[in-house]
């Protein structure tokens, strides 16, 4: 599971000792609320759906898939479906392709989601080697079913507008920039990220 809102409390109080732009942005914004999803196939095919399109319509094909092909936490629901079913759920070509490898990987047993690498570079690339998991799909994946509390997902671009946007700077920090500066916020990376997206989402309501 991912972390509770005691931990992102917690973890978040930590940040705000040590960096005081952070501190203010937690006066404005209040602290984010939890974003928990359960650990297994259907969270990791969640986010291949979420690649590169909005919230909504992510929510939008999954219910959809879940509707034409049923429980998405069994993988063999994947595998039986016909292309023609996936497609009219709302998966491209490319994403249902993806999909069915991800099944793949479940049915044989190459992927053990209870048996991912402690350290985080070791699940991620444990996760990354499936077709269509790129590295922030394995980072989203770990820190929302997992939990694991340092995880960093710096190519997220909400995230890298809204530390160039508590610290001051006049444009974006690129990912390798955001991954430096976040250096400094180890070990409590996991929760920060939240918090960005949840300040992100407040700026936006804002506007």
């Amino acid at each position: 599971m991912g972390l509770t809102a005691e931990q992102l409390r917690s973890e978040l109080d930590s940040l705000a000792r040590v960096e005081p732009a952070f501190a203010a942005a937690i006066l404005r914004a209040g602290y984010p609320a939890p974003r928990i999803n359960p650990r297994g196939h259907a969270t990791l095919l969640r986010t291949i759906i979420g690649q590169q399109v909005s919230t909504l319509s992510a929510d939008s094909t999954y219910r959809k898939l879940e509707g034409l092909v049923g429980s998405l936490d069994d993988p063999d629901n994947i595998a039986r479906a016909s292309d023609e079913t996936l497609r009219a759920a709302g998966l491209s070509r490319q994403k249902a392709s993806y999909a069915r490898s991800l099944a793949d990987e479940v049915t044989s047993g190459r992927l053990d989601f209870d048996a991912l690498p402690a350290d985080d570079e070791e699940a991620i690339a444990a996760l990354v080697r499936i077709k269509g998991i790129g590295r922030w799909s394995a980072e989203i994946y770990l820190l929302f079913a997992e939990g694991r509390l340092d995880i960093w997902p710096a190519g997220d671009l909400a995230v890298q507008i809204e530390i160039g946007r508590l610290l001051g700077h006049e444009v974006r920090p690129s990912e390798k920039r955001v991954r430096e500066l976040a250096e400094a916020w180890r070990p409590h990376r996991g929760a920060l990220a939240i918090f960005t997206w949840h300040h992100y989402n407040s700026e936006m309501q804002v506007i």
